[in-house]
């Protein structure tokens, strides 16, 4: 894998963490588009942010293999930087409204 690919994932991942928000609360929903969007933004944000502490795609992939508890824990921040991001985005529309 390279660093690329394991990007690609998180964002995947965010998605998947975002879509799933709808199915158990429909108070914080935008259809399957919007929160897909607010899934790939919530997860590179939360990467780019706190990936810093070590757990960026490029520090997985340091060692020429992957270590895999730092991609799971890349996994969490983007599963759950998708789920933040749909809430506090519908919580921002729902202000502005």
């Amino acid at each position: 894998m390279t660093d690329t690919l394991i990007a690609l994932i998180s964002i995947i991942i965010g998605i998947i963490g975002a879509n799933t928000v709808q199915l158990f609360s429909k108070k914080y929903t935008f259809d399957i588009i919007g929160n897909s969007i607010a899934g790939v933004f919530g997860s590179v944000f939360f990467i780019k942010s706190l990936g810093r502490l070590g757990f960026d795609p490029v520090s997985i992939m340091q060692s020429g293999t992957i270590n895999i508890y730092l991609f799971i824990l890349n996994a969490i921040v983007s599963l759950i930087g998708g789920i933040i991001a749909v809430i506090l985005i519908k919580k921002l529309a729902n202000k502005i409204r």
